[in-house]
């Protein structure tokens, strides 16, 4: 029997994305998706165009919330799929097969994932991350940075908690880690399997998103290894920006 997974979308005033994201999620070749809209009371049209596939999702709230995680845990608690992955808005499945090709990789996985293209606001790719998913990932994985994407991980849902409304920027790591220490078989897929709309409040505050990631690092790994492994961070992010500024001038 194929597992059904909770997908959950989190929006707000995204009028120019929120078709685009919900139609990468209702055109899958997979058909045991249970779609959950999560709205945070939005202004704009927003709202418009998600009733326009109403009939299509499976739960959808449209109220005000106290920020994305909150949201986030409010489609949490509407899941009952066996798997759940988070494509919020401006974000989208990488192809229509891609859901099916991700359970078809292996069986009864405690967590799939794969890699993630990044678009601009243009729809154009910028190619993989620099963080690039590791061979073999574990909670450890995440020690120099976040290698693998929300959009990009699939996690048995009896294995997930509430996202901690401590961290309004970082959640998501502290999120995946947890689940990942109790997770018991990971399985990579080959290739692409999320696409990446870059930006977000992570880029726009971003000295409070490091502060958050440290405090997150250094709760799973401890105060010392924190500490040295963002040195070697600041030195990698120190070569990546000269590389690349050589290669742009």
């Amino acid at each position: 029997m194929k597992p059904t997974l909770s997908v959950i979308t989190i929006v707000y005033n995204n009028v120019r994305d929120i078709e685009r994201t919900m139609l990468s999620v209702l055109n899958q070749t997979y058909r045991q998706i249970e779609y959950i809209v999560v709205d945070g009371a939005s202004t704009d049209s927003t709202l418009d165009i998600i009733k326009r596939y109403e009939n299509r999702i499976a739960s959808l709230i449209s109220e005000e919330d106290n920020g994305i995680y909150d949201a986030m845990n409010k489609g949490l608690k509407l899941a009952t799929g066996d798997y759940v992955i988070f494509m919020n808005s401006g974000d989208e499945f990488y192809a229509n097969d891609t859901v099916e090709k991700v359970f078809a990789s292996a069986d009864d996985a405690d967590i799939y994932y794969g890699e993630t293209e990044m678009i601009n606001d243009q729809l154009q790719s910028l190619g993989e991350r620099r963080h690039k998913a590791p061979e073999n990932f574990t909670w450890r994985s995440f020690n120099y940075g976040m290698s693998i994407s929300h959009q990009a991980i699939y996690i048995k849902r009896s294995l997930t908690e509430p996202y901690d409304p401590k961290y309004q920027l970082s959640a998501d790591i502290d999120w995946i880690i947890r689940a990942a220490k109790k997770a018991k078989r990971i399985v990579k897929v080959n290739g692409y399997v999320a696409k990446y709309l870059v930006g977000g409040m992570s880029k726009t505050k971003h000295r409070q998103s490091l502060a958050e990631r440290f405090d997150i690092m250094k709760r799973h790994y401890g105060l010392g290894p924190t500490v040295l492994n963002h040195v070697v961070i600041t030195f990698n992010l120190g070569w990546y920006w000269l590389i690349n500024r050589r290669t742009n001038d």
